[in-house]
């Protein structure tokens, strides 16, 4: 019932999103692709407790991945997005085997460093094949071996496709790529959460200690969860790459790790569409709500007398447009103080709300106290 729910929802953000509107599909495609990378950090963060500041280096390493399989082999998106998991994997491997050998605010530190490496590395040394900060994109140099065996070249930059369909330029085929992968993905992730593996996992944030007396090696539980977590986001970078076959090194930088924090947080850790949402509404508010000017302001207060009009408009002013993060700043404190169980305890305390029986407020009887107490 959840994934028929979540997959009904998802395919239906064209009709959904018309109101608020955010129905044009680049930005609908940011909300999938946000949303498998908030998923995937939150496989780490929401079962083990492990705080990654580092999780943007998958999104950029599966980003490049995926570019370079454009300009070697072919346009399809089908090895881009295979290429950009297997590399994120791969990479996510090294560093976890690295970076598990510690936990709490150390674990932090370490994958924060490393994603500043990588950043680095990229901006500055691997310029060859990054090209530094210009960004790797497409050329008409590009070998594209696969595509020239069958295909002729045709004038101009090609399009990345999926079996003859376009998918990048912002249309609806990359938006419903997208879709899929994230219903896929929102899958694979709720049988982790259901699975044996996922209840270690938990175990793991309750009381790691407890499992080692136990007999518990936790090291290959930790390791996993944090290499499925970088192949989220690494397929989130090829996907990224997919829609806009262009990539530059301030993919990888700390902000972007910090944005998928809050992404999670916002929705609530430890859910499984907790992060989807988190992730649509720092989207909705980078993309939509930034475009709000003086004017909207005007007209939504055009009701009141002109001397409260205008006082009521310029303070409102600081929280619209370029204020957009003052705002999303102040919501993130609201539910931080007051839900901190994310936006996923705000809808279920509704839900309690309008659910409770007659019966409910009745107060339970004191426990007896024990002869062992």
């Amino acid at each position: 019932m959840l994934l028929a729910g979540f997959s009904a929802v998802i395919l239906c953000l064209p009709i959904l999103l018309e109101p608020i509107g955010a129905a044009y599909p680049a930005l609908m495609q940011k909300f999938c692709i946000f949303g498998i990378f908030a998923i995937g950090f939150n496989i780490l963060f929401g079962l083990t407790g492990y705080l990654s500041f580092g999780h943007a280096a998958f999104l950029g390493v599966g980003s490049y991945a995926a570019v370079w399989s454009f300009k070697l082999f072919t346009m399809n998106a089908i090895p881009a997005i295979v290429m950009a998991v297997f590399f994120a994997a791969a990479f996510a491997l090294v560093i976890g085997y690295v970076c598990l050998r510690r936990s709490g605010i150390y674990f932090s530190i370490l994958t924060l460093a490393f994603a500043q490496m990588s950043y680095n590395l990229v901006y500055s040394v691997l310029t060859p094949l990054t090209n530094g900060e210009t960004g790797l994109q497409l050329s008409l140099q590009d070998p594209r071996i696969i595509d020239g065996l069958f295909f002729e070249p045709a004038a101009g930059l090609p399009r990345v496709n999926l079996f003859s369909t376009y998918i990048s330029g912002g249309g609806y085929a990359g938006f419903y790529l997208c879709a899929v992968m994230l219903i896929v993905c929102f899958y694979i992730a709720m049988r982790i959460f259901r699975s044996p593996f996922g209840m270690m996992l938990r175990a793991i944030k309750s009381n790691q200690n407890r499992m080692r007396y136990t007999g518990f090696n936790t090291r290959p539980y930790l390791l996993a969860a944090f290499v499925i977590s970088g192949m989220y986001a690494g397929l989130a970078g090829g996907l990224m790459a997919a829609t806009d076959p262009l990539v530059g090194a301030e993919r990888m930088q700390w902000t972007a790790s910090g944005e998928v924090v809050l992404m999670t947080i916002l929705g609530g850790v430890g859910t499984l569409v907790g992060p989807v949402i988190g992730a649509a509404v720092i989207k909705y508010f980078e993309n939509i709500f930034s475009a709000f000017g003086e004017r909207t302001l005007h007209n939504v207060f055009g009701f009141l007398p002109d001397a409260i009009e205008q006082p009521v408009v310029s303070f409102f002013a600081l929280f619209v447009g370029d204020g957009w993060n003052l705002t999303l700043g102040v919501v993130f404190m609201l539910i931080v103080i007051f839900l901190p169980g994310g936006i996923m305890e705000g809808l279920r305390r509704i839900w309690n709300l309008f659910n409770r029986r007659p019966g409910d407020r009745e107060t339970m009887p004191a426990a007896q106290t024990q002869p062992a107490e």
